[in-house]
């Protein structure tokens, strides 16, 4: 990378084209003036910035409408940025499911889809499904792959940073697979693979329950529940980015496995297999003594777990999502719980996204890829495409 100064030009000129592309993406269409204005730079420097960033295909622009030239005369020239100019993709790679979203620079979803898949799915079928939905949407969306500019990818397992599996119970074949590697072969893009909870974080953070809260826990739950922590704001991955896998903590007390809480007949069921579980729970609701036993044990090891988590980080908000988001009869107890345990309770919230949340974080993290991209000072491989 060439070496900058503070005189140098080019930085100059870097800075000045991405103060620009931040008005026009933030306010709208807008006029020169209008953004010598909002930006404090010169009209000169405006006017060749804005040619700029019109050859590189970021903005263009706005036509006026007929009535206003009639009534205006010759109108001042409009710009608007071009959220079309490329595209990304958020898929979440899951136990029973894969999902798709498509959006726009923005971050607009313009396209979705999704289709189920077996629990006991090996990798290379998992992974053709995945690629099968993701070239299909494009195809009915009319976007061509070649204009994709980042793929954001969440999956459960405890994940490198550069997206290999480290270690994975909820998939076959999952542990120890090159997925990032994998996946870039699909794509002449940038693909950043993430934790399930942790994406699912981010989404609600972004536009779910977590808006207005920057310390948030969000906990997958399930029979082995994880966790994705945003602190002031930023995704908590820790060293090894196995942080949140709260789902192991009953093995420091040698408790009953996780298969085994839900059990109503001696025999554990499998984590995986959701159907059973939402019978447990339904047998609960119509007043069967051993079902209702079997959801107090996992209402209180989600309590133990989700407690532990909260204490560590002391979240102003833990909100819920997974399979368990379903079931009313957790937030309840889990609130009375946490009220005796925590020195400040959090506020305890179900998903607002549900099924599409961890693949909105996927997207969210595709976005904010892009964006650090096309909002660099030093420049990037991929921003001078």
């Amino acid at each position: 990378m060439a070496r900058l100064t503070g005189g140098d030009p080019s930085l100059l000129r870097r800075i000045n084209s991405a103060v620009v592309l931040h008005a026009l993406r933030d306010a709208g269409p807008a006029t020169l003036t209008g953004l010598v204005q909002s930006t404090g730079l010169s009209r000169p420097t405006v006017e060749g910035v804005v040619e700029g960033l019109i050859e590189s295909g970021l903005v263009t622009e706005v036509p006026a409408e007929e009535g206003e030239a009639r009534r205006q005369g010759r109108p001042a020239r409009r710009f608007r940025f071009r959220a079309e100019a490329g595209h990304l993709l958020g898929i979440e790679i899951g136990s029973h499911r894969i999902s798709v979203l498509l959006s726009d620079l923005r971050g607009r979803v313009t396209g979705s889809a999704a289709h189920e898949v077996a629990e006991a799915a090996l990798a290379d079928e998992r992974l053709e499904k995945a690629r099968w939905l993701v070239a299909d949407l494009l195809r009915r969306a009319g976007v061509a792959r070649s204009s994709l500019r980042a793929v954001g990818v969440g999956t459960p397992g405890v994940l490198a940073a550069d997206g290999s599996v480290r270690l994975c119970t909820a998939l076959p074949g999952w542990t120890g697979l090159p997925l990032g590697e994998r996946l870039r072969r699909s794509f002449r893009c940038p693909v950043l693979v993430e934790n399930d909870a942790n994406a699912a974080a981010v989404a609600e953070h972004w536009k779910g329950a977590g808006v207005e809260s920057d310390d948030v826990v969000f906990v997958l739950a399930g029979l082995s529940p994880g966790a994705g922590s945003l602190i002031g704001g930023r995704l908590h991955r820790g060293f090894g980015g196995a942080a949140g896998e709260i789902g192991a903590l009953h093995l420091l007390g040698r408790e009953a496995t996780p298969e085994q809480v839900l059990s109503t007949t001696g025999e554990p069921l499998s984590p995986l297999d959701e159907g059973a579980v939402a019978r447990v729970f339904a047998r609960a609701r119509e007043g069967d003594a051993p079902a209702r036993q079997a959801v107090e044990r996992f209402v209180q090891r989600l309590v133990h777990d989700v407690a532990a988590l909260v204490l560590a980080l002391d979240p102003e908000l833990v909100v819920i999502g997974g399979w368990a988001s379903d079931v009313d009869d957790v937030l309840g107890p889990l609130r009375g719980e946490l009220d005796r345990y925590c020195l400040r309770p959090p506020r305890v919230v179900l998903s607002m996204l549900g099924e599409a949340a961890v693949a909105t974080g996927a997207l969210r993290l595709a976005l904010d890829h892009v964006e650090s991209e096309l909002f660099a000072v030093e420049p990037t491989a991929a921003a001078l495409r």
